[in-house]
């Protein structure tokens, strides 16, 4: 598919607006259409690709400055105005910076050196006088699924700015079979208890509210070939944060069983993004199997899409 482009507006009536109209609605289609499972939630917040020299700054009244070359370019992005995560809640809309674009200087940062927890795929973080965290995190978000190879920006590095207090969301995933043979986990999405989901999505589990999460899986050393794949996305699922997800040959592509995988998940709200990395499970065991399908059964709490097997 190429990409969707809108190269600027047009003037001049009401023709025109029409094929403004058009380019948006043909943008839009695009955007569900590429990948299957686009996220449209919002979370870290997006702020650059492929970035480099990336510094972190936090100025006296709160705001961060955020300053990086890409395609050449030195960039700044400021942001403020957000910390942490609501709760799911139909009626309320998540938690987001105001992001400005400035001078690619910051102002003189009063941010210490970072004291939260540790993160995966970080680029630079400080704690604020206020006990706050701040961080940046790339990792590759958008690569095609079942291990093929990246086209244009699917393999970018995306640059993501968070600003959050206390503890990340929690990602628990735990390995086993499915029908004997074929690698399958389960597991959840927590923050501060209770599960992140959303409450719209498009079949193909793509979030189309601020609160639905994906669960980006990447597997090692597989039948796609050496190191890390993307193996697929799919769909934290409500009201617990529950997923599950097996390795089967999908659209002519082999089974993705590799000997390790990994999962990364945009936080909710402006909370940074949290990673998992376990091991495969090996040879089928069925006592293993057994416990382990007890243990599914008992953190599915009843989800219907999670079936023990």
């Amino acid at each position: 598919m190429q990409p969707c482009r809108v190269s600027g507006l047009f003037r001049g009536g009401l023709d025109s607006g029409r094929r403004v109209l058009r380019c948006l609605l043909a943008v839009a289609v695009c955007a569900v259409a590429v990948g299957g499972a686009v996220e449209s939630a919002r979370g870290s917040e997006l702020i650059g690709l492929d970035a480099s020299g990336v510094r972190l700054a936090v100025d006296g009244s709160g705001r961060a400055w955020v300053t990086f070359t890409s395609a050449g370019v030195r960039r700044s992005a400021v942001a403020g105005g957000a910390v942490d995560a609501l709760q799911p809640s139909p009626g309320r809309r998540q938690v987001r910076f105001r992001i400005s674009s400035a001078g690619a200087t910051a102002l003189p940062s009063v941010c210490r050196p970072y004291s939260g927890p540790p993160l995966p795929w970080l680029v630079a973080a400080c704690t604020a006088p206020d006990g706050s965290h701040w961080a940046v995190q790339a990792w590759q978000r958008r690569l095609p699924n079942y291990g093929v190879a990246p086209t244009g920006d699917t393999g970018a590095w995306e640059l993501r700015l968070s600003h959050w207090r206390g503890a990340p969301a929690g990602l628990e995933i735990v390995v086993d079979w499915s029908y004997r043979r074929s690698h399958h986990l389960f597991g959840t999405l927590t923050y501060r208890g209770r599960g992140v989901h959303g409450f719209r999505s498009t079949r193909y589990g793509a979030p189309l509210d601020d609160y639905g999460r994906n669960v980006y899986t990447d597997t090692l050393d597989s039948a796609y070939g050496p190191g890390w794949r993307r193996e697929n996305s799919f769909l934290a699922h409500g009201p617990y944060g529950t997923f599950c997800y097996g390795f089967y040959p999908h659209d002519g592509r082999p089974e993705g069983r590799g000997r390790r995988y990994r999962s990364t998940v945009i936080g909710p709200g402006v909370t940074p993004d949290v990673s998992w990395e376990g091991v495969a499970p090996g040879a089928f065991d069925p006592a293993a199997d057994q416990r382990l399908n007890q243990r599914q059964r008992a953190l599915m709490r009843g989800d219907a899409k999670c079936h023990t097997g």
